[in-house]
């Protein structure tokens, strides 16, 4: 008998009616000489220090570093202890059985770090040594798993995946363990969460946060020229800029009582935009970001669904081009797609025998190519999910067309010895933009100009004195975060070093959507407009370790390098290993020895009149035991940030704070005012 283990129940059902398996047992399904069963994602897990004896947040303890890893069934929380997830309990001793009675296992785990790790990590658990072999496909439809089946790996082969894999694994348990108790010990106020990935992501936000709100605006005036010819409108801009406001105004009326300008100079090029690549994970989520206002982690959901439905192939993928071997499937899956009447007229404008052909390159497809659709029309998928789907088919679309020629026109003015210049852009042929009929990605003018030529005059219809500012680097979308954290060289100020991880990012194009939703979670940043900003809390994190270690972005970006050399062979994870105890215990010293300034340097006890206030995470409180005086800082569902606090003790009263939440649920808003004993209460607004 042969099992096959999947990572979910619709896989295995999936690859179960293809191998003839049709009876349902308890937790798999068998028939046909196969057992089909199932992981349920990660059942097996590396051990909680506790399960070493280890006793947590105690600084005497720290670091935690174990002479080796035990690997345990997943564990969930429960109260404040974590216990053993009674649903992971139950298939593990199901797969158990079926390994024991099975001659050999074929591995239908994602193709993956993770999936990969999913299985070897319940193998070595349940002390398995059959043979295996892998089913490496990047699409569920039915040829697929059929063609995946007929040409299975050996298990040997994915033995690097398994030691990248494996190594992450133990470098985040190691550095997240040590490094989130060593400051939660130092600062002694709360439970702080910090990790290899997510504490660099959180710095890129907040130093963002902290630039843009700490930039001082700078006023200046620009001049701009309506002008009108042919019966086409269009403007021109002033080359100068001037920051004082006088000598702007005395220019406008010098012009404003001219009637034409000189045309000086006219330069025309022709150009071609190149058709985009594919889409991988985080590009498709960069760009329903911009368009849907899709989170990373929505957007991945809906992906793994559309798989899942075998409507597109593997979304988690880091690669934008396809194998040489995969080109010949993409002119059929373009006659599937003309089906859809959004796509019928694209067949007839594309020359099937020369289509573009730049997204086929053996040496940049990484685990898995770039996402395309697959030989079936999607049905009965939400809106969200077709959202998704078409984005991915009209890139498909985009990518097989020629590129797009454009005509740049660039046009000098001068009046009164002031220069004056627009560009602008026409479509000569569109190419690729035929698909989503967008002339352009950017702000470039895209317009039809008249024919201008050099020495003519142009008339002036209307002059305006334009009042302009400086504009600081915007906050991050998550869009916009993606990019940051695709490409961390960027974010490196030491510019020596940007080439050192080059094309190298911090955490992977599976793993980036949850560091974001681990931030939110956390309370460290929230989604404010389509902005992520952070918290009081974030930042409160941020400026204990922004010079640490922990935070530092190029170092993560080089440990991702490592996980590659390793999966390549071309480092040894031991040897890996024993640098990263070396780093958990550097940076255990050093959130250890930090000594938290919680004392607030203009405040002081409103009871007693004398003591300087101490702030924490969940309390504001006198140092005189005597006094005792204590404001607990969350009231009605809603936390009073430093802010509020200030404004309670100088003047008596919070602004008036919105989402109040009443011990019936409702919701209300109330100033919290100081009593004169000193307690507070609600002030309501009056009507």
């Amino acid at each position: 008998m042969i099992v096959i283990l999947a990572e979910k129940p619709s896989v295995a059902r999936e690859i179960a009616m293809l191998v003839g398996a049709k009876t349902k047992k308890d937790g798999y399904i068998e028939g046909n000489g196969y057992c089909v069963t199932w992981a349920i994602g990660h059942l097996v897990s590396l051990a909680m220090p506790e399960d070493y004896g280890f006793q947590g947040f105690k600084r005497e303890a720290l670091p935690i570093l174990p002479r080796s890893y035990l690997l345990l069934p997943r564990k969930i929380k429960k109260v404040n202890k974590y216990t053993s997830d009674p649903s992971a309990l139950k298939q593990l001793k199901v797969i158990d059985r079926l390994f024991k009675r099975c001659s050999e296992i074929i591995v239908a785990t994602d193709a993956g770090r993770e999936g990969e790790l999913i299985f070897r990590y319940i193998y070595q658990y349940l002390n398995c040594d059959k043979p295996f072999k892998r089913l490496w496909i990047s699409s569920l439809t039915e040829k697929a798993i059929k063609n995946g089946l007929q040409n299975l790996k050996e298990g040997s082969e994915f033995e690097g995946l398994f030691r990248a894999g494996h190594s992450r694994s133990r470098a985040d348990w190691l550095v997240g363990i040590n490094a989130s108790q060593a400051l939660t010990v130092s600062m002694n106020d709360s439970v702080y969460s910090v990790g290899r990935v997510q504490t660099p992501t959180l710095s890129l936000i907040c130093k963002r946060y902290l630039e843009n709100t700490s930039f001082k605006k700078k006023q200046y005036y620009q001049i701009e020229l309506q002008h009108s010819q042919d019966g086409v409108l269009f403007k021109s801009f002033s080359n100068d800029k001037w920051d004082d406001k006088q000598r702007a105004e005395q220019t406008f009326k010098l012009i404003q009582k001219q009637s034409e300008v000189k045309i000086q100079k006219v330069e025309t090029k022709t150009i071609k935009e190149e058709s985009p690549l594919l889409f991988d994970l985080t590009s498709l989520q960069k760009r329903a970001n911009e368009l849907f206002g899709f989170s990373a982690d929505e957007t991945l959901s809906i992906a793994q669904s559309l798989y899942e439905k075998k409507f597109i192939t593997y979304p988690r993928t880091s690669s934008k081009y396809i194998p040489e071997d995969l080109w010949s499937e993409v002119a059929n899956l373009l006659k599937v797609l003309s089906d859809d009447s959004r796509y019928s007229n694209l067949l007839l404008k594309l020359k099937l025998s020369r289509l573009n052909k730049k997204i086929v390159n053996d040496v940049k497809v990484t685990d898995h190519h770039g996402l395309l659709t697959t030989d079936r029309l999607p049905s009965a998928i939400s809106a969200k999910e077709e959202s998704i789907y078409h984005l991915i088919a009209q890139r498909v679309w985009e990518v097989v067309f020629e590129p797009c020629v454009k005509k740049q026109t660039e046009v000098t003015l001068n009046i009164l010895d002031y220069e004056f210049s627009f560009k602008s852009s026409s479509i000569i042929e569109f190419g690729w933009r035929e698909v989503r009929k967008e002339l352009s990605t950017n702000e470039e003018v895209v317009i039809d100009l008249p024919d201008l030529k050099q020495g003519d005059k142009l008339k002036i219809k209307e002059v305006k004195t334009l009042e302009k500012s400086t504009r600081p680097k915007a906050l991050y979308s998550e869009s916009t975060l993606l990019s940051a954290m695709e490409n961390a060289s960027k974010e490196v100020e030491n510019k020596s070093l940007q080439s050192v991880i080059k094309d190298v990012g911090i955490g992977t194009a599976a793993t980036r959507a949850s560091i974001i939703e681990t931030l939110l979670n956390r309370d460290y940043i929230i989604r404010k407009a389509k902005s992520l900003v952070p918290t009081e809390k974030g930042l409160k994190v941020y400026e204990i370790v922004k010079d640490k270690l922990i935070s530092d972005v190029l170092l993560t970006a080089k440990w991702e390098s490592a996980f590659k050399d390793i999966e390549e062979n071309k480092i040894n994870m031991e040897d890996f290993h024993r640098q990263i105890e070396d780093y958990t215990s550097e940076i255990t010293s050093e959130l250890l020895a930090i000594k938290p300034v919680t004392e607030t340097d203009d405040l002081s006890c409103p009871k007693c009149k004398q003591n300087t206030l101490q702030l924490r995470e969940k309390v504001v409180k006198c140092l005189d035991t005597d006094c005792n005086w204590v404001l607990f800082r969350e009231i009605c569902g809603v936390k009073l940030s430093i802010d509020d606090i200030t404004d309670l003790l100088e003047q008596g009263k919070t602004k008036l704070l919105k989402g109040l939440i009443s011990k019936s649920g409702k919701k209300f808003e109330a100033y919290i005012n100081l009593k004169e004993d000193c307690t507070t209460g609600f002030e309501f607004k009056s009507k």
